[in-house]
């Protein structure tokens, strides 16, 4: 038979030795935590607590909204938002019968204030600007009545009537500069007619094609004699 003896623990006080141990575990966490003191695990028992509400509160918070629109996509084009109504003669065109003076109300419904200047008034022959000043401003949501002078320069070159006239204007505001026309009917084409006919009329007759080839037929004659 094979003889075999009791089995010595390691580090036996018998033998009086030491041995490695590969592989040996680390001590348990629950070691661990029993070896602490009182006073150090209720320190890390607060120190856990503080970080799991932080977490929570950054978990909780709102997502950041979305950007907004800019600014210039949200902003209305001026000649979108703004109206022009004919209003009246300011004087009759007795002191003056090549020049009126009409009155115009003018409203900016939203966006940012509009600035108008007046440009021309429909056709060839006719200036037109705001009176007093050049250019007026009119915030949102208000109504400005303004005074436009409109003169006749040219009579040769105006219509014989002046169905559906416009005005000829340019608004600005904070997101565009705009040339636009506002055409107006029922009083103000009677107020312009009224203006054309007393400066115009009897309208000065406008030299045919053939007088004009018969005078330089006379000229080019009488240089030749």
């Amino acid at each position: 038979m094979t003889g075999i003896g009791p089995v010595e623990p390691v580090n036996s006080p018998d033998a009086q030795e030491t041995y490695e141990v590969i592989g040996a575990d680390t001590p348990h966490f629950t070691d661990r935590w029993q070896a602490l003191s009182p006073r150090v695990r209720r320190a890390v028992l607060a120190t856990v607590a503080l970080a799991a509400a932080t977490g929570g509160v950054i978990v909780l918070l709102p997502p950041k909204p979305s950007t907004p629109p800019s600014a210039l996509t949200a902003t209305p084009w001026p000649a979108d938002v703004t109206t022009f109504r004919y209003t009246g003669l300011a004087a009759t065109f007795d002191s003056a019968p090549t020049s009126g003076l009409f009155r115009f109300a003018v409203t900016v419904h939203s966006g940012p204030p509009v600035t108008l200047r007046v440009t021309g008034a429909a056709f060839d022959g006719l200036t037109a600007r705001i009176s007093p000043a050049e250019t007026s401003t009119i915030g949102a949501g208000t109504t400005r009545r303004i005074t436009v002078q409109i003169s006749v320069v040219d009579c040769t070159v105006l219509p014989l009537d002046t169905d559906l006239p416009f005005l000829d204007v340019t608004l600005r505001n904070t997101r565009a500069i705009q040339h636009h026309r506002f055409a107006f009917g029922g009083a103000y084409p009677d107020g312009l007619s009224e203006l054309l006919d007393r400066a115009c009329r009897p309208l000065p007759r406008r030299p045919s094609t053939r007088a004009q080839a018969e005078a330089i037929e006379d000229a080019d004659s009488q240089s030749m004699d």
